[in-house]
C-alpha cells in the first residue's frame, strides 16, 4: 500500500457558539427551523474563540462584493458590551479595503477557493495537488443574487466525503463580534449560498445573533427620500443628509456537499431536477475526477519467487531504480515478514498513470498519493498493478491474483539469473547491509520448476499475457537461451506467437516520460492485436532490469498501450436463455476493512457511521451512492454458524484447524472425514443494505462503473427498516440502532461474498439470488479423470475460495455438458455407487465433467464462470499445477 494522504479523524466541524464538545450545529439546526433571531444575551458569551488556523471553521467580517458603509457603533441597553479593542471597532466599521483593487469576479473568485480550501479541512481524503482552476460564471448583480434561483453544479473534486464548513459571518478573525446590518447579512448569505452551488454544496444558516446596534449617515435625494423610512431609528437631519440607525447581526452558516440521490435507485440524473428545498436548481452529472477517467487497466504481476515482481512494481510505481539489493521493493512490501525473508505473501497494489507520453507516479515530487495521481493523470489511462505471492506456499494469494482480481492482464516475470536450487532463497536480492536469512519453506523446487508451473498457469487460465524477463543486467547468451527455449515452445503449443523486444534505451532515474522508441516498439507489437480483436493472439516478451533500467521504458510503453477487453455484461458468461435469473448489478467482495462506511453521511460530533468498507471489482453493470443492495449469502441464523464471524470463517478452510496458509489434501481429508457440513444441508441468506459511499481506486466518487476496482461502504439494514429513501437517512438509522445492544442483523460481510442489485423480474417474483450447494464444471484436461469420488479440495471461482468435495465425474464434451448434468437428477449429487461407477468410465470424450459439493457453507458462483483447482493435479502440492475448467451447472 503506497502512501496517501488519509486521516481517519479529521478535524471536527464544531460550532464555536456551543460550549459542549458534544453538541453539533445540527443539534441546534433541529431547533431552529425557521432560523430563529437570537440575542447574544442568551449564549452567555461576549466573544468567540480566535479562528482555527486550519480546519472547517472560518470567520468573516462579510462576504459583500461591494464597499461596506461606514457607521458608528451604539450598543444598546441591555446588552453586554464587546471587550476588544474601541479603535479596532472604530477601524473596521469604516468602508472595508477588502475589495480595494479587486474586481467583482476576482473577490467571488478568491472568496470560493477560500470556501473550497475549509470544506476539504473536514474531509479524510486530501487532495495532493489542487491546481485545477474554478470556472464561475459571470456574477449577477447583488440584488439578483438575492432572488434569483441558483443552479447546482457538480461536486468539486475533494469534497465527496467532506464533512462540510461553518461560516461564522459579521465575526473578526481574533473572535471579536462585529456585526453587519440586516441587508449587508442578507447579501453576504446570498452570496456564499451562490459560491457554494457552484462547488456542489448547498448552505444553511444555523443561528442568526443579534449584538449591537449602529448608526450611519446618507445623503437623500428627491426621488428616494421616502426609502429610509423602512429602516429604524431614523432621525432628520439638515444639507440633505439623514442619519439612520439599524441593528448588527451576526450568522453562522453551515455549507455541506450536495449527495445526490434523485432517479431510479440513487442514480445520479443527469438532466435538472427542477429546485429543491433549498431553492437551488440541480443540473449536470454530479461526477467526480476520478469518474472522468474510464480507461482503468488492471495487471496482475505473476512469477516464481525471487523473479523480482515486488523490485519491478516498486520501479514502475516510483521511477526509482533498484540497488541491486532489494531497496525498489521496499517501496512495496507490506509487513515486516516479507522485508526479513524477501518472499511476498500478500496481493500489494500500486497506481501508474499515464498522461499522453507522461508517466504519472512518485517521481513527481508534487504526487504523494493515489489521489495525486488521478489528479495529473486526467483524462489519461490508469493502469491497477496486483503484485502476487511467487512461492507455492502461498498459492491462495497467488490465485487470488490472477483469478479473483480478474485482470484485464498479466504480466508474468521469469528471471533469467542462473538457478541456485540449493538455496530456499534463490534469485532473491540482498537486504541493504547483508543477505537475506535462510528460512525454512520445506521443499522448494527449482527456479525452472517453478517458472513452468506459473507460465503453465496463465496458459491455461487463457489470460492475455506479457511475459518480462527481468535481471538482464546479469544476462549472458546461455542463460537467455535456456530461458527462452521453453518459453517459446510453451507459448506456441497454445496457438500464441510470443514477440521478443529489447529497448536499446536506458530508463534514467525518476523518468518522466515513455521514451518515443519504446511506444513505436510496442505499437508495432500490438497492431495485429488491435486488428484482430484477439487479445491472445501475441505475447510480448520484454528484457527489462530494474537496477540499469533496461526496458523500463519498454514496459511503461506496454502498460500505457494495452488494449482493454469490451465492457462485460450479465449474460457474457452465458446466454440470457440459460441464465435468465441474473442481477443486473454484481460486485465482487475482496476485502473488508475496519473503516467507517461514510464521512460525508457522519453527525457531526459523533462516531463515524456504522456498516463496512468492501473493496472487490464491480463485475457488471453501474453502482451508485443511495443504491439499495443486498449482500450474502450469509449462513442462516438457524443453522448456529454464527453470523458475526470475521472474514472467511463460515466457508475457508483456512479456518478449521489447518497448519498452513494453503492446506495438503492429507489435512483437508482428515476434516472432511471429521467435521464435514454438506451445504446442502445448510441455508443462504441475503439482507438488503445501503450504499452510503464509493471510492474508485481511493478517489471517492458518485458512481462506479461496470469492470472498475474499488471499495463501497454499506449500511446493512435491520429486517423491516430496509426501505427506499436517502442514504443519509439509512445511515444515521443505522447510527442510532448502533447504539443499542448487538442484535440478528450485525453480519459481518466475508471475502467472497458479492453485493448485487436484483433484475425487475426477481423484484416482480419476489426470487432471491442463488446460494449454490454445489456445482459442475466442464474440463479438457482428461487428467482430472483420476479424481476420486469422496476427495476433498480447494477449488478457486472469482473471489470465492471454498472447500468441496467430489461427488462424481463422467467423462463429457463441452457439447454436451448441459444435458449429462440435467440428466443426474438423482438427488443432489447422486449416491457414492453412481460416483464410482461414472469415475471409471475413461471413455473418448473431449474432457470431463465433475460435480463438488460444497462444505461448510454456501457461495454465489455465476454460472459460466472459471473454476480452479489445485488439489490432485501435484502430490506433494509443492508447485502450481491444476485444473481449470467452466462452471455449467449450479446446485441450490
Amino acid at each position: 500500500m503506497s502512501v496517501f494522504t488519509y486521516d481517519p479523524n479529521p478535524p471536527r466541524v464544531a460550532s464555536p457558539w456551543l460550549k459542549s464538545a458534544d453538541s453539533t450545529p445540527q443539534d441546534t439546526a433541529a431547533h431552529v427551523s425557521p432560523v430563529a433571531h437570537s440575542l447574544l444575551s442568551e449564549y452567555g458569551v461576549t466573544r468567540l474563540p480566535p479562528e482555527p488556523q486550519e480546519g472547517p471553521v472560518e470567520y468573516k467580517l462579510h462576504l459583500l462584493l461591494r464597499p461596506r458603509r461606514s457607521y458608528r457603533f451604539l450598543p444598546p441597553a441591555g446588552l453586554p458590551k464587546v471587550t476588544a479593542d474601541p479603535k479596532f471597532l472604530q477601524k473596521s466599521r469604516v468602508v472595508g479595503t477588502a475589495t480595494a483593487g479587486q474586481t467583482r469576479q476576482d473577490r467571488c473568485q478568491h472568496l470560493t477557493t477560500q470556501l473550497l480550501w475549509r470544506l476539504r479541512q473536514s474531509s479524510p481524503y486530501h487532495a495532493s495537488v489542487s491546481h485545477q482552476d474554478i470556472e464561475l460564471p459571470l456574477l449577477p448583480e447583488d440584488s439578483a443574487i438575492a432572488t434569483m434561483p441558483i443552479t447546482l453544479k457538480k461536486l468539486a473534486p475533494g469534497l465527496e466525503e467532506s464533512r462540510g464548513a461553518l461560516y461564522e459571518i459579521g465575526v473578526a478573525d481574533d473572535g471579536t463580534l462585529v456585526g453587519i446590518t440586516k441587508d449587508e447579512l442578507d447579501q453576504s448569505i446570498a452570496t456564499l449560498r451562490w459560491m457554494a452551488a457552484n462547488l456542489g454544496c448547498v448552505s444553511k444558516v444555523l443561528r442568526v445573533v443579534e449584538v449591537g446596534e449602529c448608526e450611519w449617515t446618507e445623503e437623500t435625494k428627491p426621488d428616494d427620500e421616502q426609502k429610509p423610512l423602512a429602516l429604524s431609528g431614523i432621525s432628520s437631519s439638515v444639507d440633505n443628509t439623514v442619519t439612520l440607525r439599524d441593528r448588527l447581526w451576526v450568522a453562522e452558516v453551515f455549507i455541506t456537499p450536495h449527495l445526490n440521490t434523485d432517479g431510479h435507485e440513487g442514480h445520479p440524473t443527469s438532466t435538472a431536477t427542477g429546485v429543491n428545498g433549498d431553492g437551488i436548481a440541480s443540473t449536470d452529472q454530479f461526477t467526480t475526477l476520478g469518474s472522468a477517467t474510464p480507461d482503468q487497466l488492471r495487471v496482475t504481476l505473476s512469477g516464481p519467487t525471487g523473479s523480482g515482481k515486488s523490485t519491478l512494481l516498486g520501479t514502475l510505481s516510483t521511477g526509482a531504480l533498484d540497488d541491486g539489493h532489494g531497496k525498489s521493493r521496499l517501496n512495496s512490501l507490506k509487513h515486516r515478514h516479507e522485508m526479513a525473508s524477501g518472499l511476498t505473501s500478500t496481493v500489494t497494489q500500486e497506481l501508474v498513470g499515464y498522461s499522453d507520453d507522461v508517466i504519472v507516479n512518485y517521481a513527481n515530487p508534487n504526487i504523494e498519493s493515489w489521489i495525486g495521481i488521478h489528479d495529473y493523470t486526467k483524462n489519461g489511462r490508469l493502469v491497477f498493478i496486483s503484485d502476487s505471492a511467487g512461492h507455492p506456499r502461498f498459492r491462495r494469494t497467488t490465485l487470488r491474483g490472477l483469478v479473483g482480481w480478474s485482470p484485464h492482464w498479466t504480466l508474468l516475470c521469469l528471471s533469467t539469473n542462473p538457478e541456485k536450487p540449493d538455496d530456499p532463497t534463490f534469485g532473491d536480492s540482498e537486504t541493504p547491509g547483508g543477505t537475506l536469512p535462510i528460512i525454512d519453506l520445506g521443499s522448494v523446487p527449482s527456479n525452472a520448476v517453478l517458472a513452468k508451473a506459473h507460465l503453465d498457469l496463465c496458459l491455461k487460465l487463457e489470460l492475455p499475457l506479457a511475459i518480462i524477463l527481468t535481471k538482464s543486467e546479469l544476462l549472458n547468451k546461455e542463460s537467455l537461451k535456456r530461458t527462452l527455449a521453453p518459453i517459446w515452445t510453451a507459448v506456441k503449443n497454445t496457438g500464441r506467437k510470443p514477440q521478443l523486444l529489447q529497448s536499446k534505451q536506458k530508463v534514467t532515474e525518476d523518468a518522466r516520460n515513455v521514451p518515443t522508441a519504446d511506444v513505436e516498439a510496442i505499437e508495432r507489437v500490438l497492431a495485429c492485436v488491435h486488428e484482430s480483436g484477439d487479445f491472445r493472439s501475441i505475447v510480448p516478451v520484454i528484457l527489462s532490469s530494474s537496477v540499469t533500467g533496461d526496458g523500463i521504458g519498454l514496459i511503461h510503453a506496454l502498460l500505457r498501450s494495452l488494449p482493454l477487453p469490451p465492457k462485460p455484461t450479465a449474460h457474457d458468461y452465458i446466454g440470457m436463455a440459460l441464465n435468465p435469473e441474473q442481477p443486473e448489478v454484481l460486485f465482487h467482495i475482496e476485502d473488508r476493512f475496519s473503516r467507517p462506511a461514510s464521512y460525508a453521511t457522519t453527525n457531526l460530533g459523533q462516531t463515524a457511521d456504522p456498516g463496512y468498507v468492501l473493496s472487490g471489482y464491480l463485475r457488471f453493470g453501474k453502482l451508485s451512492v443511495g443504491d439499495r443492495v443486498v449482500i450474502g449469502p450469509f449462513p442462516s441464523d438457524e443453522d448456529g454458524t454464527g453470523l458475526g464471524l470475521d472474514d472467511d470463517r463460515t466457508a475457508s478452510p483456512s479456518h478449521n484447524s489447518l497448519s498452513s496458509s494453503h492446506p495438503s489434501s492429507s489435512e483437508l481429508a482428515r476434516i472432511a472425514a471429521r467435521n464435514a457440513i454438506s451445504a446442502s444441508a445448510l441455508k443462504g441468506e441475503w439482507h438488503d443494505a445501503r450504499v452510503v459511499s464509493i471510492r474508485n481506486l481511493r478517489l471517492p466518487v458518485q458512481t462506479l462503473d461496470a469492470d472498475q476496482v474499488g471499495t463501497i461502504g454499506l449500511v446493512i439494514l435491520p429486517p423491516g427498516r430496509s426501505k427506499q429513501g436517502n442514504p443519509l437517512d439509512a445511515a444515521h438509522e443505522a447510527l442510532s440502532l448502533s447504539e443499542q445492544p448487538p442484535t440478528s442483523f450485525a453480519l459481518k460481510p466475508r471475502r467472497g461474498m458479492v453485493v448485487a442489485v436484483p433484475s425487475k423480474h426477481m423484484l416482480k417474483s419476489g426470487l432471491q439470488l442463488q446460494a449454490a450447494s454445489g456445482l459442475t464444471a466442464f474440463f479438457q484436461d482428461v487428467g482430472i479423470g483420476h479424481l476420486s469420488v469422496g476427495t476433498p479440495l480447494t477449488f478457486y471461482v472469482a473471489s470465492v475460495r471454498a472447500q468441496g468435495r467430489v461427488a462424481k465425474v463422467w467423462s463429457s464434451s463441452p457439447a454436451d455438458d448441459f444435458s449429462h448434468a440435467e440428466q443426474a437428477d438423482d438427488g443432489v449429487f447422486g449416491s457414492f455407487e453412481q460416483g464410482v461407477e461414472a469415475n471409471k468410465d475413461t471413455g473418448s470424450g473431449q474432457g470431463y465433467s465433475v460435480r463438488l459439493e460444497l462444505l461448510f457453507g454456501r457461495e454465489w458462483i455465476e454460472l459460466g464462470s472459471q473454476v480452479v483447482i489445485l488439489e490432485g493435479a501435484s502430490k506433494d502440492g509443492s508447485v502450481l499445477d491444476g485444473y481449470v475448467g467452466k462452471v455449467v451447472e449450479i446446485a441450490d
